[in-house]
């Protein structure tokens, strides 16, 4: 049998811990990370108006999450992984290179809230959202489950190795939390530059 394998972005930094609640290991993901793996896992993270994209080739039982926070932008800046053109890109080239067939890939989406009151003109929830869907169309990758924008911010569990997906809704109690997170993430990478079915309840 293939032995297990992972690799997250650029310096391998994703944090790896028990899962409680699954009783699984697994790998929390933060905004610019993403892993691939082939071994019975979860990858887990929280989206505010940032999105995720869970690609897997069901055949190989081999999949990959990322976390990204804008739609696109100038990759040259230090930090691309930001963007979600740069994410989908090392995630695809990732599998690719795992042995997937492009063929074969599938995706599930999530994230793209609009959590912060007030954002009537074009939101970053909304622009990562519709990019997340334009881009797997133009590559051809058919999206087999999706929870896109709203306003309420997200906690995902992917499971690579059965495609499946948990989604957890969260109260808008944690809205500040997500938000500061994400902001943190952006002032982060502003000053110092990074390299590098559904189930809903």
């Amino acid at each position: 049998m293939k032995a297990a394998t992972a690799r997250a972005s650029a310096d391998d930094s994703v944090m790896r811990y028990h899962d409680a609640r699954f009783q699984t290991p697994a790998a929390k993901l933060l905004p610019t990370q993403y892993l691939v793996v082939d071994s019975d896992m979860a990858l887990v993270t929280v989206l505010g108006s940032c999105v995720a994209a869970c690609v897997r080739d069901p055949l190989l039982k081999l999949g990959g999450m990322n976390h990204f926070l804008l739609p696109d932008g100038n990759v040259g800046d230090g930090a691309p992984a930001r963007y979600g053109s740069f994410a989908m890109e090392l995630l695809i080239n990732d599998l690719l290179k795992r042995g997937a067939a492009r063929n074969r890939l599938e995706a599930k989406v999530f994230g793209g809230a609009n959590v912060l009151k007030g954002f009537t003109s074009n939101p970053v929830g909304t622009r990562n959202a519709e990019f997340v869907r334009q881009y797997l169309d133009a590559e051809r990758i058919p999206v087999t489950a999706e929870d896109l924008r709203g306003i309420h911010p997200r906690k995902v569990w992917f499971f690579p190795r059965t495609g499946r997906v948990v989604v957890q809704r969260l109260p808008h109690a944690h809205d500040a939390e997500v938000l500061a997170a994400e902001s943190a993430i952006r002032a982060r990478l502003s000053k110092a530059p990074v390299t590098g079915g559904v189930e809903l309840f």
